[in-house]
C-alpha cells in the first residue's frame, strides 16, 4: 500500500489537474454562447441561398454555369474536410475524420481520385499522416470564422473545377442539433443538386437583371462562400459544446478520484495510527 505523503502528493495532483478542467469548461460554455449564436444568425441566408442556387440545376436559363452542369464521368473528386484547431473535444475529430476515411475508401475502390483541402489543425495532421493528396489547407482560425480567411484555400478547389481537374465537391464536417449532439455531414457542394424535400419537381424560371452570367456568377460564387462560412460556424459550435461536456465529465471524474483517494488515505493513516499503539501496548507490555 502506498504511503500516506504518496497518496497526498496523488490528490494536490489530481485537485490542481480538476482546478483546470473546471476553468476549460466555463471557458468553453462561454465561447459555446456566443458560437451558438453566430452559427444560428447565419443558418437562415445559407439555407435561402442554397434553396435557390439549387433550383437553378432545374431552371433552363439560356446561360449554364459551370457548376451547374453535371459531368458525364467523375474521375477525380475534391474534398474539403473541416475540423478543430484544438483538441480535448471528446469524439468530435474522430467522428468526422470516420466519416471521411469511409468517403475516401468507397472513391478508392471506384477508381476516383482525391484531391483534398484541410480546415483545421486536426485534420490537416490525420490527412498528412494518411497521404493524402492536400491541395491546400488553413489553420489557426480562431474563436470565429473569417470569409477572407477561408476562400483563399476553398479557390483552389473552384479553380480546379472550373478547369476540369476535379468533377466533384464534397465537404465533411460536424453539424451542431443540440449541446449534447454532434452529427459529422458530408455534403455535396458542386455540381449543384436539387434539394430533395420530396417535393414534386419543376422547372424553375427565373427573370435576370440585368442579364443571366453576371447574376448566376455573383450568386454561385455567394453560395459556395455561404456553404463553406456556415460549415466552419457550425464546427466551431459543436468544437465547444463537446469541450464543454468533455471537460464537465474531466472534472466530476477528477471529483471521483479524489474521493476515492482520500478515502484510501484514511484508512492508510489509521492503519499506522493502529500499528503505533499496537507497539506501544507491546512495548509497555513487555516492561
Amino acid at each position: 500500500m502506498a504511503s500516506g505523503k504518496e497518496i497526498r502528493t496523488k490528490i494536490k495532483s489530481v485537485e490542481n489537474t480538476r482546478k483546470i478542467t473546471r476553468a476549460m469548461e466555463m471557458v468553453a460554455a462561454a465561447k459555446m454562447r456566443k458560437a451558438q449564436e453566430r452559427m444560428r444568425a447565419a443558418r437562415p441566408y445559407a439555407e435561402k441561398i442554397a434553396n435557390v442556387a439549387a433550383h437553378l440545376s432545374q431552371a433552363n436559363p439560356e446561360y449554364k454555369h459551370p457548376f451547374i452542369i453535371k459531368r458525364d464521368q467523375v474521375k477525380r473528386v475534391g474534398l474539403i474536410v473541416v475540423s478543430t484547431d484544438k483538441g480535448l473535444c471528446g469524439g468530435l475529430n474522430t467522428n468526422v475524420l470516420r466519416v471521411v476515411v469511409n468517403q475516401m475508401k468507397q472513391w478508392d475502390a471506384a477508381k476516383i481520385g482525391i484531391d483534398v483541402t484541410a480546415i483545421g489543425n486536426k485534420g490537416l495532421g490525420f490527412l498528412q499522416r494518411s497521404g493524402s493528396n492536400l491541395v491546400s489547407h488553413v489553420v489557426a482560425l480562431g474563436d470565429a470564422p473569417h470569409m477572407e480567411t477561408l476562400i483563399g484555400p476553398v479557390k483552389v478547389m473552384l479553380d480546379a473545377y472550373m478547369a476540369g481537374k476535379i468533377d466533384a465537391l464534397h465537404i465533411v464536417y460536424n453539424k451542431f442539433v443540440n449541446t449534447m449532439k454532434q452529427e459529422p455531414v458530408s455534403l455535396q457542394i458542386l455540381p449543384l443538386v436539387a434539394p430533395d424535400d420530396g417535393k414534386p419537381v419543376h422547372h424553375w424560371d427565373y427573370i435576370y437583371e440585368p442579364e443571366a452570367p453576371a447574376v448566376i456568377d455573383a450568386l454561385l460564387v455567394r453560395y459556395v462562400e455561404a456553404l463553406i462560412y456556415q460549415a466552419v460556424a457550425e464546427n466551431m459550435a459543436c468544437e465547444q459544446s463537446a469541450r464543454m461536456v468533455a471537460m464537465k465529465a474531466a472534472s466530476d471524474n477528477a471529483k471521483n478520484v479524489i474521493g476515492e483517494l482520500k478515502l484510501v488515505y484514511n484508512k492508510t493513516r489509521q492503519a499506522a495510527i493502529t500499528k503505533e499503539l499496537s507497539e506501544i501496548v507491546a512495548g509497555a507490555a513487555a516492561v
